[in-house]
């Protein structure tokens, strides 16, 4: 039977946010309810995703480690704001090895405590400041409700940790990390990206301040994309992260913590894919560019195969990602529909007609139809393509970025931001009482997403209570 048409955005954004993932064989349902399986070319993909952020983190002096997963249960009540925060979501080992263990064990909701654990032995002196320490691994955090990338019981992540002499060290440390994945997010994934400072309520447990960046889906909805937290010396008391400056007085450490996971995936999915599928930004797609041969029998067959895999060897050589489509049994339609479906950015086709006038048509991902196809000459293709990826690529971003524009209200009042929220951003006045986020809340089922670190000045009246405002906010519904 043919498959099923993907449904539309407009008709249900939700299932088709799950097709895409299934079709494009992203990642599949594990036989334990929450989890999933990242198959190869969503593994590919979040390769891609560890490689660009992994770099970033090395340029700035971080290097990484592994922690176990598996952490003594009264660690994870050392810090009280962390228990607290945690305690719902904690999966617990009570048995191994046959028996009942002595301590029962936590499978990492992330690992703050196991490493301040060793932080304590490792740090003695001012001169074995800063710790700079990053680890790629999964953490499980038992959610009630799922949805394959965007919210799992296991996902995978990055999880930086770090220990600094002073506060000012440790807050530097802390912007400088949100920093870093708005370029990322910005450069590698064409996302754009407001980067901001959570209110009390949306702060990680056991942190003085957290910051993240917030990227609009297509549908509206707001992502959280990446977080970055100035622990203060919450942890390092915990733990008793102490050093000896340089007058030797035993001092606590200041603590950061900051991650992104496969999450992102979904942010790519939801800020990009159209009713066709998805679409990738080239410098993060597992594959930039693909080869359809198109031929009718075994003599064209030939001379277009040939020809093909002498371009992709071109390409290749260029340091491009290519795959050539020598699949047999299937038309060139469904090849197309199929890498469509992929995101792949780029389709490559050639046919006999193209092999003898030494020429390719090359078809755009982000815009299908004839708008997207151009001829281009064999020789020199790689630098061709080349220039068309990194044209994509700034099309994605700017389409994105217009996207948020024209859903972003500054509004000047509670009616206007009422409305506001319904499609988008709402970026308003706000007091920030604690009281007035709740009533926002309750009554529109939009949340404070971040306080902009970029802002424009002056003052206003908050937008629920009408008290004085000296900061604006992004309001939004979320995932």
């Amino acid at each position: 039977m043919p498959e099923m048409k993907l449904p539309t955005r407009a008709e249900d954004f939700a299932e088709w946010y799950n097709q895409i993932v299934l079709r494009a064989e992203l990642a599949d349902y594990a036989p334990v309810r929450g989890c999933m399986i990242v198959r190869p070319y969503g593994w590919n993909l979040w390769e891609n995703i560890t490689e660009a952020l992994d770099r970033r983190f090395k340029r700035t002096g971080h290097v990484n480690a592994a922690f176990p997963m598996l952490i003594p249960r009264s660690f994870i009540e050392k810090e009280k704001s962390h228990v607290a925060g945690f305690s719902p979501e904690l999966a617990v080992v009570t048995h191994g090895g046959g028996e009942e263990l002595e301590e029962p064990l936590v499978i990492r909701p992330t690992s703050e405590t196991i490493i301040g654990h060793a932080y304590a032995k490792w740090i003695q002196s001012y001169r074995d400041l800063p710790v700079l320490i990053n680890q790629w691994n999964s953490v499980v955090r038992w959610e009630l409700r799922t949805r394959l990338f965007l919210r799992t019981l296991e996902f995978y992540w990055q999880e930086g940790h770090t220990a600094h002499a002073t506060r000012e060290e440790a807050e530097a440390e802390t912007r400088q990390m949100l920093d870093i994945y708005t370029d990322f997010a910005v450069t590698e994934a064409a996302i754009p990206v407001i980067p901001g400072r959570k209110s009390a309520s949306e702060r990680f447990a056991g942190a003085d301040e957290t910051y993240s960046i917030e990227a609009m889906m297509g549908d509206g909805k707001a992502l959280q994309a990446g977080t970055s937290h100035h622990l203060g010396q919450n942890f390092a008391k915990a733990f008793e992260i102490c050093y000896l400056d340089r007058s030797g007085v035993l001092q606590h450490c200041w603590t950061t913590s900051w991650g992104l996971s496969t999450r992102f995936i979904g942010a790519v999915i939801m800020t990009h894919g159209d009713d066709q599928g998805l679409i990738l930004p080239p410098r993060l797609a597992p594959f930039q560019a693909v080869i359809t041969p198109i031929f009718k029998d075994d003599q064209e067959k030939a001379g277009v195969l040939a020809a093909a895999e002498k371009l992709l060897a071109a390409l290749v050589d260029a340091g491009l990602r290519v795959k050539l489509d020598a699949r047999e049994g299937v038309s060139p339609g469904f090849k197309f529909n199929d890498w469509e479906m992929r995101g792949v950015p780029l389709r490559i086709e050639i046919g006999p007609k193209d092999v003898t006038k030494e020429s390719v048509v090359l078809a755009r991902r982000d815009r299908l139809g004839k708008e997207g196809k151009q001829f281009a000459p064999q020789a020199g293709l790689a630098a061709t393509v080349t220039k068309l990826l990194e044209e994509i690529q700034r099309s994605l971003l700017s389409r994105a970025l217009e996207f948020r524009k024209s859903n972003t209200v500054e509004t000047s009042d509670y009616e206007e931001f009422k409305s506001a929220v319904e499609k988008g951003f709402a970026l308003s006045w706000w007091c920030g009482d604690s009281g007035c986020e709740e009533k926002i809340k309750e009554e529109t089922k939009a949340t404070m997403r971040c306080i902009p670190i970029e802002q424009a000045g002056g003052s206003g009246k908050c937008v629920y209570c009408g008290r004085p405002a000296g900061e604006k906010s992004i309001f939004a519904r979320a995932y």
